[in-house]
């Protein structure tokens, strides 16, 4: 079943990027422009009708409650596959990966700081309930639901271990991209996560072909390393993360008593499976103190020193916003440095506004980038220290137990405990 799915998704894989080049051809020429203004690609798909958009908070609610059935109760790897055949359909083809929980964020991001901003009550749904579902039953969104998690489940045929270390490095980008992304659409400068999606040209057939490209090189690595995008770009996996760790119902490899046989050690593509810590000597755990006592009297000293450099980047991340971008170059033209002029430029002299209103305005958004990057840096030198602190923590295990924050509950294990068989075939007679 999952080499037919891997074919299907590759046949879409074949089918869609000449899609993507002959797309541009147009039935009759553009327009031309002599100011060079070149026509936009749209990048979100037309509005869905309000029925259909209720329909599909009820899909997601009823999807969500099977994977946490087939996660936790049934314990069903196969019946998990199959949903996620048709989450990747449903939300993915059908859909067109659009409202999802990942983009989302931008959208309460934005409604936060922006008072003018209406989201609207579906897009709500789709951030909150599966952080709902997780809180009870851990990510089991991750598991069978999410589409870009599904696109990137199906291709995985021969992955390789990653190095504890490596994967601890990579697992912070994450953080970097989801204080950015929050960053950006709090104050109306752009919505990066919905413009670098790198399956949306596959749902969607009319992304930009290096998106496109940046889709299939994801999708081919993720032959080999497990969920690539999941793992070490998700935002939305950072706050799944946190929320995880406090679920009240989580799935277990075994369903009794582990025997310690190994076998699900080597089950798990994502690395998301704890080993039994050994006994440490008192002078070992003497050592593993005074090192957590260091990181944490460095921490405020990480926070203080991020803050600091997330201030010095808000220049750079304020000419993102179309208005301080307008600004500066309208201040060029005045001043001669540019000769030529811009269809934007153009526009805001034939308005009438008021040059001081225009660097008013661009002033504004760099003050709020200022404030906002100093957040960013602090959000950033906090979870490099509580990373440094989690790995210095070692808690004592005495059996292999997923791993809370990291395992997506896809239940890979489960068919390869000895344990988990002999219940099952129990239960059956």
């Amino acid at each position: 079943m999952r080499k037919w799915a891997t074919f299907f998704l590759l046949c879409i894989l074949i089918y869609s990027i000449p899609y993507q080049l002959f797309s541009q051809i147009q039935r009759f020429p553009k327009p031309e422009f002599e100011s060079g203004y070149v026509v936009p690609t749209p990048t979100t798909p037309h509005p869905r009708q309000d029925i259909y958009e209720y329909l599909d908070v009820a899909v997601l609610i009823i999807a969500l409650s099977l994977a946490s059935y087939l996660a936790l109760k049934k314990r069903s790897r196969n019946g998990i596959f199959l949903l996620t055949l048709f989450s990747l359909l449903y939300f993915g083809f059908w859909k067109k990966g659009c409202v999802c929980a990942i983009g989302s964020i931008q959208n309460i991001s934005m409604a936060v700081f922006d008072h003018t901003y209406i989201i609207p009550i579906t897009v709500i749904a789709f951030f909150t309930i599966p952080l709902l579902f997780t809180l009870f039953f851990g990510r089991t969104f991750c598991a069978a639901v999410c589409p870009l998690g599904m696109i990137q489940d199906v291709v995985i045929l021969k992955p390789m271990k990653i190095p504890p270390w490596l994967q601890k490095v990579l697992g912070f980008i994450p953080h970097i991209y989801l204080g950015l992304a929050v960053l950006l659409a709090a104050y109306g400068a752009d919505f990066i996560i919905c413009r670098y999606d790198p399956f949306v040209g596959f749902f969607r057939f009319d992304a930009g072909f290096p998106m496109l490209l940046f889709g299939a090189f994801l999708l081919i690595g993720g032959i080999f390393v497990a969920r690539p995008y999941c793992r070490f770009l998700c935002p939305y996996g950072v706050i799944l993360n946190w929320i995880s760790r406090l679920s009240k119902h989580h799935v277990t490899i075994t369903p009794t008593d582990c025997i310690q046989c190994r076998l699900c050690e080597n089950s798990c593509p994502f690395g998301a499976i704890l080993t039994p810590t050994p006994e440490k000597p008192p002078e070992g755990r003497s050592i593993e103190r005074k090192r957590l006592a260091v990181l944490l009297a460095i921490l405020p000293i990480l926070v203080i020193g991020g803050s600091y450099m997330g201030s010095r980047l808000h220049t750079p991340l304020s000419q993102i916003h179309n208005t301080v971008q307008l600004a500066e170059r309208v201040r060029l033209e005045e001043l001669g440095k540019v000769q030529d002029t811009i269809l934007q430029s153009e526009t805001f002299q034939q308005s009438g506004k008021p040059l001081a209103q225009l660097y008013s305005e661009a002033a504004l958004i760099k003050n709020q980038f200022k404030r906002g990057s100093t957040f960013f840096g602090g959000f950033i030198g906090l979870a490099f220290g509580s990373v440094l602190i989690g790995l210095s923590v070692r808690r004592k295990r005495r059996d292999y137990t997923p791993d809370r924050a990291t395992c997506f509950s896809c239940g890979r294990c489960f068919s390869y405990c000895p344990v988990g068989k002999k219940e099952s075939s129990k239960n059956k007679k």
